[in-house]
């Protein structure tokens, strides 16, 4: 099988908005995005070869309309849904088609444009959902609440790790706090306020323990990113900007995620595992060699729980972990630089590509005020419940002009 080494050569992405706040439409969005990584790539439309494009809440081939703003060169578009990972699912789709050597240029978009009531809950269980198996087990253990499915998914979680390990509601809300504060210096972030421990614990419960500001909101938005080969990196002269996703891997539920009725395990902690010991065991790294790590931060407690599933920590330490500062500025890694989900925004389809977009600004040095100091290695985590998980590792420095 033919592999060829894969790297991000332009980014960007729209600045994360409250849903209806401006008026535009998808395929405004994606004009923005596309054009400012095209731009940064020095790449112009007609040499991408394929485009993956993501969304969830779109009608089918909204990718189609969505790219007919940028241009009509008739290339392969393929329509991509997986639900939160979606982004990150597109980026990978790119990356395996330069990577098998089908194209040399390839784009990677993903998009949202969300509805008051994209996530809301109905009070009922639904008869037939994507998310079965999972509500089996939550309703098993907890009554059925009046919020949104998933607040209530990983609110229960969150309960679990409670009692299980001792962890508290402060800890679980210090991740709040920890990404509120870093969204201060990220200019595409939806929310820019910081708030402090009592603030956030005392914001508008969301389903118990999450408050408000513990939880992502609906955003509209857009991210996209272009993956080249080396061949076409080399060819372009595009060695200073170019950092190579060394890994990847897209994971799905197996039995474990519902074999011990856990609702750890049901929003997604065993293919959090399987992906992390993939992108491992594939690039020879491990996580003491990652400096700066976007991660799926939809709620705060699922911040504590893909930290011990990536190997920050043991089961049960992610708690003490955000608590002891490990994960922030000055600390071992810096976790969630532009504010994660929880204070940037989660526009679904474009979750994964502004995590791209953030972790290649970090490895080039160019994330301003919220730069993390000599950034080499940055890994990303993008979750989708029903399910899908895809992390990817990216490095620096990995070609050279005088390697040629």
């Amino acid at each position: 099988m033919r592999t060829n080494r894969t790297f991000v050569v332009g980014v960007g992405m729209t600045k994360f908005e409250k849903i209806e706040s401006r008026d535009w439409q998808y395929p405004d969005m994606v004009s923005e995005a596309v054009g400012a990584a095209l731009a940064d790539a020095g790449v112009s439309y007609d040499q991408v070869q394929r485009a993956a494009v993501g969304y969830v809440f779109q009608p089918s081939a909204a990718g189609q309309r969505a790219l007919y703003e940028t241009g009509l060169t008739g290339i392969p578009i393929v329509n991509v849904n997986n639900n939160c990972a979606t982004g990150s699912s597109a980026l990978m789709m790119a990356r395996e088609w330069v990577q098998g050597g089908i194209v040399d240029v390839a784009l990677a978009v993903g998009f949202e444009k969300m509805t008051k009531t994209a996530l809301t809950g109905t009070g009922e269980v639904p008869k037939v959902s994507t998310l079965d198996d999972h509500l089996k087990v939550m309703t098993a253990k907890h009554e059925w609440g009046r919020g949104p499915m998933t607040a209530q998914l990983f609110g229960n979680a969150a309960l679990e790790h409670m009692e299980r390990y001792g962890t508290t509601v402060e800890q679980i809300a210090s991740v709040a706090v920890k990404n509120h504060k870093h969204s201060v210096n990220n200019p595409y972030a939806q929310f820019r306020d910081e708030y402090t421990l009592a603030q956030v614990l005392e914001d508008k419960m969301i389903h118990a323990p999450l408050t408000r500001s513990q939880c992502s909101p609906t955003s509209d938005g857009a991210g996209a990113a272009i993956v080249v080969s080396e061949r076409f990196v080399r060819e372009h002269g595009l060695e200073d900007q170019a950092i190579e996703i060394v890994a990847q891997a897209l994971t799905t539920d197996t039995a474990e995620a519902f074999g011990e009725q856990s609702m750890i395990d049901v929003v997604g902690a065993p293919m959090t595992r399987a992906a992390a010991e993939q992108v491992f065991a594939e690039s020879g790294l491990t996580i003491e060699d990652v400096d700066v790590i976007e991660l799926h931060d939809c709620f705060a407690i699922n911040e504590i729980i893909t930290y011990e599933g990536l190997g920050l920590c043991g089961a049960g330490e992610g708690g003490k972990l955000v608590e002891s500062g490990a994960t922030t500025y000055g600390g071992q890694w810096v976790v969630n630089p532009s504010g994660g989900l929880i204070s940037k925004g989660h526009p679904l389809g474009a979750t994964g590509l502004a995590q791209c977009a953030e972790l290649t600004w970090q490895l080039r040095g160019q994330a301003d005020a919220r730069q993390v100091d000599g950034a080499r290695v940055g890994l990303q985590h993008n979750l989708g419940l029903g399910g899908a998980c895809v992390v990817t590792l990216y490095r620096a420095g990995t070609i050279s002009k005088e390697s040629q």
